[in-house]
């Protein structure tokens, strides 16, 4: 069973309320994708950021390895490695991203599948919305609390009173 944060984007200017079908759900786990093809998985996601970061690391850490009299298969090794790494943590960048643009975490669903995740989210989503009032009630006075016996200094040693003082 995978495991998807939901994310809601900023309100624009004509919206009334949040728009679901722009929520964003992103799947935890390994990015097979982001493995394979990472800077083409960051063009199609939009993450200009995370992409020109990735780039200039990739691309300075290669030309350092090469400079340096590496082998081109310790290269080919360390590239793999990166790979991995961006497969591992893509969740995490789009998070980022997401969190960059100012969209709002608003749940952590399970679910098999995708649509299973949304179905979970959604049914949760509107019995909750249900359940808020429309108008905000007025509140209630506060009950004064009855104040307890507060003992006197000679009664207290330390944080507890000494049990035979208050005779």
């Amino acid at each position: 069973m995978s495991v998807f944060t939901v994310h809601e984007p900023p309100l624009r200017a004509t919206d009334v309320g949040p728009d679901p079908a722009r929520f964003a759900f992103v799947r935890d786990g390994f990015s097979f994708w982001a493995f394979l093809v990472a800077a083409l998985w960051m063009l199609w996601h939009r993450m200009w950021l995370v992409l020109v970061i990735y780039l200039v690391l990739a691309a300075g850490l290669e030309a350092g390895l090469h400079y340096a009299g590496v082998s081109p298969a310790a290269i080919a090794i360390v590239e793999l490695c990166i790979a991995v790494l961006v497969g591992l943590e893509a969740p995490t960048l789009r998070r980022f991203t997401l969190a960059q643009r100012k969209w709002k975490n608003i749940g952590l669903v399970s679910g098999d599948t995708l649509e299973d995740a949304e179905r979970r989210f959604f049914d949760a989503w509107v019995h909750e919305t249900s359940l808020k009032p429309s108008a905000p009630a007025a509140p209630k006075p506060a009950a004064p609390s009855p104040m307890p016996h507060m003992p006197q200094a000679s009664d207290v040693i330390g944080l507890f009173p000494d049990p035979g003082a208050g005779r």
